[in-house]
């Protein structure tokens, strides 16, 4: 990786950790609309900046309210799924692997922290919701992100072509 890239992942990392921690309310717990998972796109584009994301992923994940297991697992989940991505670098894999890997993922680690002696039930819909929120920030957000990005001013700059 040159430094151009690595920069480049920084920056994506410090946008990430910057839009979860100040919409804290919204990114943490079960019901959750984290904005910054928007940036899963990145990949589509740009392979090596899921590691920014998965950075920012970490960095924001310190300040969990819930456990200090979303550092691991919910880090992980964005390291999977932006792994995925730039893998592959198909649309709907950006939209629905965010919300496959943290609806499982999260879920789980949430069922399993807030509501063990009940892990199944809490983990479905604990799970569903955590999946329906990652949904609503990649349609909403996300797809219209990629699509700025991909315009031609922002391709010279990016160096997208």
């Amino acid at each position: 990786m040159n430094t151009r890239k690595l920069a480049t992942c920084a920056i994506i990392a410090a946008i990430y950790a910057v839009l979860t921690i100040i919409t804290a309310s919204l990114s943490f717990g079960n019901i959750q609309f984290r904005v910054a998972e928007a940036l899963c796109v990145l990949p589509l584009l740009l392979p090596y900046t899921g590691w920014g994301v998965t950075a920012g992923c970490l960095l924001a994940n310190i300040f969990s309210t819930v456990s200090p297991l979303d550092i691991v697992i919910g880090t992980l989940a964005t390291a999977i799924c932006c792994a995925v991505i730039a893998k592959w670098r198909k649309t709907w894999l950006a939209v629905l692997m965010p919300a496959l890997c943290n609806g499982i993922m999260v879920g789980a680690m949430l069922a399993a922290v807030l509501t063990p002696e009940q892990f199944w039930l809490s983990f479905a819909i604990f799970g569903a919701e955590v999946a329906a929120g990652e949904l609503a920030v990649l349609l909403v957000v996300g797809l219209p992100l990629k699509k700025l990005l991909q315009k031609d001013p922002l391709q010279k700059v990016l160096k997208l072509q």
